[in-house]
């Protein structure tokens, strides 16, 4: 066979090969520009992981606190259960709480302690921003300073009736969010 032809087919089925695999689009920095003050992160620190953490938060039907009666009830958050994934979509870890707690796939683990939140669009949890304690374990969360909650969907409490006859009842609902470790700069 011709080695032309060899390296012009050879040539063809790369360009196919990239054209289906549809357009290159470098990774752009995160940017906290689009997001409420009060839950931007200071000057000084910069993006040392990005996530998409994605799984469920369990809410529990109880008497509203401070009331101390029946006749108040609302549903109570009890905690988040997510996979933590890279950009790429590798997963790199998990959330879970309480005490919210954020691990690498390393062992290394965090939790921390909440500053801010901003409303979010309908039907969806907040934005929050969250001061981290010292990293346990050494590895990706070692150093992280803040983690922010961004790009959310879902999570809120169940429209369903929370009263004195379903107490105690508990109800996962499914949300994603965006989490962004920070380190000082």
């Amino acid at each position: 066979m011709n080695t032309k032809l060899i390296l012009s087919a050879a040539a063809v089925a790369l360009l196919s090969a990239c054209a289906s695999s549809g357009p290159m689009t470098p990774m752009m920095p995160f940017s906290q520009m689009a997001l409420p003050d009060a839950v931007k992160v200071p000057d000084g620190h910069k993006v040392a992981m990005e996530t998409v953490g994605a799984g469920e938060i369990t809410y529990e039907c109880r008497v509203k606190a401070g009331t101390g009666t029946v006749d108040q009830m609302e549903w109570f958050f009890v905690g988040p259960a997510a996979g933590l994934k890279d950009r790429s979509g590798k997963m790199v870890g998990s959330y879970y709480g309480p005490p919210a707690t954020w691990q690498s796939a390393d062992g290394s683990k965090l939790t921390g302690m909440q500053v801010a939140v901003a409303p979010a669009s309908a039907g969806n949890i907040p934005h929050q921003l969250v001061k981290a304690n010292p990293a346990m374990g050494a590895g990706a969360m070692t150093g992280v300073s803040y983690i922010q909650r961004t790009a959310t969907r879902g999570g809120v409490a169940p429209s369903q009736v929370c009263a004195a006859s379903n107490a105690g009842q508990r109800i996962t609902v499914q949300y994603q969010a965006d989490y962004i470790f920070w380190t000082p700069a």
